[in-house]
């Protein structure tokens, strides 16, 4: 288990719990936060997040940018013109070419706009991007953005910020099945269980934000996605008993005395 690297475009994570960096009290609990919860890379909104004016907290005074991965996203946008703008505007602030691509299409339910990221997919890929899209769990969506050069699936769990966890395993398993580019959940997770659900189904990891920023004590929880991610990891890894519809007994049925 020490070598089960995961790669995403060029990057080879150790981790695979990704976190957000949106929701906290401050900086410092959001520093706090990711070294507790042990991950490589975090999601930054770009248009949200201060990462380049020194005159006011600046994001990267508190995560060093040189020792974790930062992951531009486009949260909050709700067109292709949005997003295109928004991570051309990363790559010449930060060089950033890795990024995580979110176009929604609802402000009630935040569930993307697939015909909008598909046609941004298309042309970030075409700009020479490694793009990990977030996106509905239709197996037939993420297969044509994997055609398009996703470098990472990201199907949600449930709506963003819901807690309401994995509602659609099977549309899930068809993607983790079908795709040969990582999967990683993202949206919806609400509990360390959650995740620990998704990696036993063969996810190659999570995304968590609002579960650990939201919650009454986001460093603990941190800590418990941390082990949460690793359980479930390990388990996919050992490969679980067969289901049976009657008992079995522990232990040998010959031999009795």
């Amino acid at each position: 288990m020490k070598k089960d690297f995961f790669r995403i475009g060029n990057s080879k994570l150790k981790s695979r719990l990704i976190v957000g960096t949106g929701k906290y009290k401050n900086f410092q609990e959001t520093s706090k936060a990711v070294k507790e919860s042990g991950a490589d890379m975090v999601t930054v909104a770009v248009r949200r997040i201060n990462i380049l004016d020194k005159k006011k907290p600046i994001l990267t005074d508190y995560l060093n940018p040189k020792k974790i991965i930062y992951l531009p996203n486009t949260a909050g946008c709700y067109s292709s013109e949005e997003a295109l703008r928004t991570l051309r505007l990363a790559r010449e602030m930060g060089g950033w070419k890795l990024v995580k691509l979110e176009v929604l299409g609802d402000k009630k339910t935040l569930f993307p706009n697939m015909i909008e990221t598909l046609k941004s997919t298309k042309i970030l890929v075409k700009e020479g991007f490694k793009v990990m899209v977030y996106c509905t769990d239709d197996p037939l969506f993420a297969r044509k953005l994997e055609d398009f050069g996703a470098s990472a699936i990201m199907p949600l769990a449930s709506p963003i910020g819901s807690g309401l966890g994995l509602q659609n395993k099977v549309n899930i398993s068809i993607i983790i099945k079908q795709s040969k580019v990582p999967v990683i959940v993202d949206a919806g997770i609400g509990t360390p269980s959650d995740a620990t659900i998704a990696m036993e189904m063969g996810c190659d990891g999570v995304l968590i934000n609002s579960a650990i920023a939201m919650s009454k004590k986001p460093i603990l929880m941190a800590k418990a996605f941390k082990n949460a991610v690793i359980a479930g990891r390990q388990s996919f890894c050992a490969g679980r008993m067969k289901t049976n519809l009657f008992g079995i007994p522990s232990s040998p049925s010959k031999g009795l005395i």
